[in-house]
Order: structure tokens, then sequence, then C-alpha cells
């Protein structure tokens, strides 16, 4: 983007706070324009048939949300909650699509993107064919510690309720607590509260692969 597209869209863009637990957007809702991640994380999750929501992405500081509804100018296929207290920038639709069709760079930028989405929830639905329950909570855990980090005493800085972990690999919260609290007894995590650590990395990797 050029300086005046950069100072186009900053003008326009408007930063909000979003509490933890927080609704940013519906599944269903005509969005109006993109979220940007500033700080925090949100969970990105779509209504099963049975009506069990299915977390499909959690959204991190630089990504950005809502981008396939503007552009394709459909409803949200997703809804947006944040997972911890979040700061975002909101960019109404008009300054993305007027700089979508004035500049084919950033309009291949955003196509790479969508691409990058696209094979990520490509990739769920091979795990989710091929991959047993135990298998995608160890995988869980793993993709939490490497792409947001642990706290100073070793616990995932991500705190995702027992409910979320379930709708991440796709099962009934019960069953995810129970497998949670076998992990423990076999000295996989950790665990204190709500919080949850990886205890043994090699153990997860090895159940994860088929080992």
């Amino acid at each position: 983007m050029s300086k005046e597209e950069l100072k186009r869209v900053s003008d326009s863009k408007i930063s909000k706070s979003i509490k933890k637990g927080q609704s940013i957007f519906e599944e269903g809702e005509k969005l109006n324009g993109v979220f940007c991640v500033r700080a925090g994380v949100s969970k990105l999750s779509k209504l099963s048939a049975n009506g069990k929501d299915q977390i499909v992405k959690l959204a991190s500081k630089g990504e950005v949300m809502g981008q396939r509804s503007v552009i394709a100018e459909e409803s949200s296929n997703l809804s947006a909650v944040a997972v911890s207290d979040m700061e975002v920038c909101f960019i109404p639709k008009e300054g993305i699509v007027d700089t979508l069709h004035k500049n084919p760079d950033f309009t291949v930028e955003v196509l790479r993107h969508m691409a990058h989405d696209l094979r990520e929830a490509d990739d769920v639905i091979v795990n989710m064919s091929q991959k047993s329950v135990k298998q995608r909570v160890a995988e869980a855990f793993l993709y939490l510690k490497e792409s947001f980090g642990e706290d100073s005493e070793g616990f995932l800085s991500v705190t995702l309720s027992r409910e979320d972990i379930a709708n991440v690999v796709g099962t009934a919260t019960e069953s995810c607590i129970r497998i949670i609290s076998e992990f423990k007894k076999k000295g996989y995590i950790k665990t204190s509260g709500k919080k949850i650590g990886v205890a043994n990395e090699k153990k997860l990797r090895d159940l994860v692969e088929g080992f």
C-alpha cells in the first residue's frame, strides 16, 4: 500500500477495547468492516448442525478477522469472541474495498491471507477425520504452547475453558475433561484451576505422531 493509502486507512480506523468473553461479531451478521487484532486472542467459531460450537481458529496479534465476509459481501460465516482482554482496530468496509479496487498488490496480499486461512481449514478437516480425540487434544496443547507461549509458572498463556478445548478438537466436554485428567495422571500436563501447562512435550508429540 502507498503512504497515501495507508494514511487513509489509518485515519478511518477505530480502536476498541474488548473484554474477555465479549462478542466481537456473530455468525450471520453483516459486517461493515474488518477487525485487526492489536493485542489479545479471539476464538472464531461456527455453529454445527447439532447446535455445538466448533472453534476453527484462534486469532492473535497482527491477524485480521472478517475480511472474507467483507470482500465477498456476505454475512459472516463465523462468530468471534474474546478469550482474553483485547485491543482491536475496526477498519470500515469502504476503505478496504476502495484500496482493493485501486491497488493490485494489496489485492494479491489479501488473497494470499485468505488462501492461508483456507489451507488451515483443510488441515483442521484432515485432523478431525484421521486423528483420535486424544491425539487432537494433545495437538491442541502443543499448538497453544507454540503459538502463544507460557507464563512465568510454565502454564499456557492462553487459558481456554474445558468446553472451549472440546470445541477446538470437536468432542464432548465430558470426554475432554476425562482426557485432561488422564494426561495429568500420566504426567503429560499439569493443571492449576483452569490453567493448563505442558509438562512432558515429548510424550504429547509421541501421542500425536501415533507412537
